[in-house]
């Protein structure tokens, strides 16, 4: 007989417990008679209304596709990684600075868009990265499909005119 006793007091206690947990009242927290209790709750609850929500911070996680080339989930024909191509690119300048090879800088035109790009060594043009800069070329990388290769451009020598 003592046994079900206690489980009835278990039975009751977690009723008690869920019901709290829910949003529902708790019998022992009512208040005492007399007491606004009940009418106090409801004019804060209106009060409340009105006043603005506390704000949420939402924070996601954010994935660079950097180190692997180009977003595999991006299409090609709609991203603009694909230009310029390397057959449309000319070596128009190159100024070398043998002391500092590093900090040469090339002139490439591209002549489907027709326009200038002044490049540095590690610079990307969509799929082309410069590897190095030399008196008279441009070495590129180019990533396709996991995989690389090296293409040079070299710099036309202009011929001059005999009178």
């Amino acid at each position: 007989m003592a046994t079900n006793n206690k489980r009835i007091l278990w039975g009751v206690a977690l009723c008690a417990g869920l019901l709290t947990a829910c949003g529902g009242e708790d019998p022992a927290a009512q208040p005492p008679p007399g007491s606004a209790g009940p009418a106090v709750a409801a004019q804060d609850a209106a009060d409340t209304v009105g006043a603005p929500a506390a704000q949420t911070e939402l924070m996601r996680e954010v994935f660079s596709y950097r180190g692997a080339g180009r977003d595999p989930f991006l299409s090609l024909l709609q991203s603009g990684d694909v230009r310029p191509l390397i057959e449309d690119l000319r070596v128009t300048s190159i100024a070398y600075d043998p002391r500092y090879p590093t900090a040469s800088v090339a002139v490439l035109r591209d002549t489907i868009a027709n326009e200038a790009y002044s490049v540095r060594v590690g610079d990307e043009l969509g799929r082309l990265r410069v590897a190095e800069i030399l008196p008279g070329e441009v070495v590129l990388v180019i990533s396709e499909f996991g995989s690389e290769r090296q293409e040079i451009l070299r710099q036309r020598q202009t011929q001059e005119r005999t009178p």
